[in-house]
């Protein structure tokens, strides 16, 4: 948006589109001309205020992320340095002879305090200096920042997948999965980034040390043979303008090396640093009293300061004290909140208000998983299968029961059951201290932990510490906490038994919800064209083949027209997979034009039809070696499709359709089974195979 503002507008140039080349230009400048002794005062100044700036900010940033331009940032920083170091040398070498203000008040304060009237003394702070950054933090700095880069460029492709899971499981939504993959692609570019800003830090260092080898001995040159100079006076110049220019650099230096440090060792805990250090160093009161304990028994050795170790152990030991009594105060606050008074139950006529009815959908678990549906212990598995109900309930189109979830004292501490109806469908044993790494197919190594299966598909996985998540998705792994591991393993249960979910109540709630907006439609269509329990079972057979009821409208309308003639639910659900026919196609292979479908030969479908028709019941009786060629045949066909990446269909003809599709249900869930009549006339048949007996 334009503003008439002059200022504003001169505002937005200086801070948008010019701000950088005039940084560039400045730099340039400084580095070609030469500048005044007072211009060079203003810009060390403003040098080390930067500095301490950035390392300040590195300290409060809550996540390195939060800092994401400190690259950036501190390649401007280090080009300033350098810059300034050219200027400064420059002036050294041309003014040194005058005095010892030649190069500004800056580098001669720097100058004379640390020298003291000592040469020696300036020269050995200096290296000691160039030591502490260029061998210490500067090169523990990029270590690390190369490790990061490698192992989160390695982690990428298993926390990917563990966003997918969550998503698949529906723990979080397209946004948060969105969010999620654009925090790894950022993480990514910075810790490479970091790993490249590093060497700046590193290569600035080693420019410190040639620039005062440069000055000292030029100067002395310079002074000695071009402004006849006694040795003496030109070794005391340029000796203190060379060290004072030394430490005007080397600190703010030191400075972002020691930022790019605090940034690179963060964890990805949005925590603020000090609150981090102070919270997990002084946790527990008993470090702090055994440091106390044995800094008091240094205290008391003859010989020994006594003053300082014993002042330093009563210290300790006072804070100790005062960590303990916070703990027990705590603990007592916890123990005095009220309780709720138990009253004795009265004793009265069994009735039939005391049977407690079936749950539809229940969890059980051991006493040691309680935790994780415990709100109170920051128990999170409640609001994770919300989320699943959330998810299913939208993708199929009706709504999911609660789950009702108790505690099992029958079951292993650490076992769940899975129950619809009261029936149990899953069972597993988790490790509720440890991390489920499971194998999607791919990995790059073996992990320590105890082996075990993903409940929820059964794939191979390792229980693992948690503090070895990022080495196993950089091998390779996807890596989830128990918390999934549950929730994943209800969404794969409630999908394959939504049938069974589908009441007649759920029914009803669907017809009043369509009502309201195709009143005419539902008008009439129960009890008079077809009984409640005839809608239901043609939705349950949808949901049985994994179809969807969320387009209610277009599965009423074919129900109204098909119940007239013939109120069977087997034929109603045939004709309503006709008029389903795009959403089928579509959910098996996408919107792709070109359909690559799988056939029976046709010598084998008129054996199954004359089958059909003779047992008269909807079933067929096969013999044994056929039955078992035809499913050999059909299984390596899906293979194949999977193994080219496409969808597995087969299309047979319409009579076959439903008795096939049951015979391969659950050994080949990945063979999808049409009609010739559902498949829409805007798609392209592509034979790929062809079964035969």
């Amino acid at each position: 948006m334009e503003t008439n503002d002059p200022i504003a507008r001169l505002k937005s140039m200086v801070t948008g589109n010019f701000a950088a080349p005039m940084i560039l230009v400045a730099l340039l400048a400084m580095v070609v001309l030469p500048l005044p002794a007072f211009m060079l005062d203003l810009l060390f100044s403003f040098n080390i205020a930067l500095s301490l700036t950035i390392m300040l900010a590195s300290i409060y940033v809550l996540k390195p992320l939060h800092f994401a331009s400190f690259p950036s940032i501190l390649l401007i920083a280090t080009l300033l340095r350098l810059a300034l170091n050219v200027a400064s040398t420059r002036i050294v070498l041309l003014e040194g002879h005058t005095g010892t203000a030649a190069a500004g008040n800056v580098i001669e304060a720097f100058g004379e305090f640390v020298i003291g009237g000592n040469y020696t003394v300036g020269f050995v702070v200096f290296a000691i200096l160039v030591i502490v950054n260029f061998v210490v933090v500067t090169k523990g700095a990029t270590r690390i920042a190369e490790v990061s880069a490698r192992f989160t460029l390695d982690s990428m492709p298993g926390k990917q997948m563990a966003i997918d899971a969550d998503l698949n499981a529906g723990l979080i939504d397209q946004d948060e999965a969105r969010s999620r993959r654009d925090e790894i692609m950022q993480e990514a570019d910075f810790y490479g980034s970091m790993d490249g800003a590093s060497k700046f830090v590193r290569g600035d260092a080693i420019a410190g040390i040639l620039i005062l080898f440069i000055n000292l001995i030029g100067g002395l040159i310079i002074g000695v043979v071009q402004h006849d100079l006694s040795f003496a006076d030109a070794a005391h110049n340029y000796t203190l303008l060379t060290i004072g220019d030394g430490l005007v650099a080397q600190i703010p230096s030191l400075l972002l090396a020691a930022a790019a440090g605090l940034l690179v060792t963060r964890t990805s805990k949005a925590q603020d640093m000090g609150e981090q250090i102070v919270g997990q160093l002084f946790k527990d009161p008993k470090t702090l009293a055994a440091t106390s304990a044995i800094i008091g028994g240094m205290g008391i050795i003859p010989g020994m300061p006594n003053v300082p170790f014993l002042t330093l152990a009563a210290a300790g030991a006072a804070g100790a004290w005062m960590l303990m009594q916070r703990q027990k105060a705590a603990e007592a606050a916890i123990r005095q909140q009220p309780q709720k008074a138990e009253t004795p139950p009265e004793l009265r006529e069994l009735g039939w208000d005391d049977l407690s009815p079936v749950d539809p959908i229940g969890l059980e678990i051991g006493y040691r998983l309680i935790p994780l549906v415990d709100k109170n212990q920051g128990g999170q598995l409640m609001s994770r299968i919300k989320g699943i109900r959330k998810k299913i309930s939208q993708e199929l189109g009706f709504l999911i029961p609660p789950v009702h979830i108790r505690d099992n004292l029958d079951l292993s501490p650490t076992a769940y059951q899975i129950t619809l109806f009261g029936v149990t469908f899953g069972e597993a044993e988790i490790h509720p201290e440890r991390m489920m790494a499971i194998n999607p197919g791919q990995v790059f190594g073996e992990l320590d932990g105890i082996k075990g299966k993903d409940p929820a598909f059964g794939l191979d996985a390792v229980w693992i510490e948690a503090n070895q998540r990022e080495h196993a998705q950089a091998q390779g792994y996807t890596v989830v906490d128990v918390d999934t591991v549950i929730a994943t393993h209800i969404s794969k249960i409630l999908q394959n038994h939504a049938h069974d979910l589908l009441g007649r109540e759920e029914v009803q709630q669907l017809l009043d919800n369509l009502s309201k907006t195709a009143p005419k439609l539902v008008e009439g269509l129960v009890p008079d064209t077809i009984p409640l329990g005839g809608v239901q079972k043609v939705l349950q057979n949808l949901l049985e083949e994994n179809i969807p009821v969320r387009d209610i409208r277009t599965i009423i309308e074919s129900i109204s027209e098909q119940a007239v003639n013939n109120p069977d639910p087997e034929i109603i659900t045939a004709s309503t997979r006709m008029a389903l026919s795009h959403s089928i196609v579509q959910h098996v292979n996408g919107i792709q034009a070109d359909l690559p479908i799988i056939t029976l030969d046709p010598e084998l479908e008129q054996i199954l039809l004359q089958t059909l028709h003779a047992t008269g019941d909807g079933g067929a009786s096969l013999e044994p070696g056929l039955a078992e060629n035809m499913h050999k045949n059909l299984n390596e066909a899906a293979q194949r499709q999977e193994m080219a990446g496409e969808s597995s269909i087969l299309v047979v003809q319409a009579g076959l359709r439903t008795w096939i599709s049951r015979f391969i249900r659950h050994s080949i869930p990945s063979l999808n089974v049409l009609s010739y009549n559902e498949i829409p006339d805007n798609k392209q048949i592509r034979i790929v195979a062809n079964v035969g007996r």
